[in-house]
């Protein structure tokens, strides 16, 4: 049965940067790690769980997180026009049971 291995962040970190670098299978060459591990981490790094440091952006990446946070603040403008509607809905409904409790009392 294979060991288990534990690595650090930075080895991790400094992993990625490599493969970034050289290309995943020079890098798994070199440091001695499958192929899944390394990807795993590339996956990880790309969604922030792993901290490369600064200036560990590429112009490629640093586009596409330039996009992501405009899809966010639009999705964060919809969401508050949403919040809003429903809110009115809900202001409608409370007066509409009030007026309706109050045709029962008498």
């Amino acid at each position: 049965m294979a060991e288990q291995r534990k690595y650090t962040s930075e080895f991790k970190a400094q992993a990625v940067k490599l493969a970034r670098e050289v290309g995943q299978p020079r890098a798994c060459a070199e440091l001695g790690i499958p192929k899944g591990t390394i990807s795993g981490w590339m996956r990880s790094a790309r969604q922030g769980e792993i901290d490369l440091g600064p200036g560990s952006q590429t112009p490629e990446s640093g586009l596409t997180l330039a996009a992501e946070l405009k899809a966010c603040r639009e999705k964060l403008k919809q969401q508050e026009k949403e919040i809003a509607r429903l809110r009115k809905e809900n202001e409608f409904l409370d007066e509409a049971s009030r007026f309706f409790a109050q045709g029962r009392k008498k």
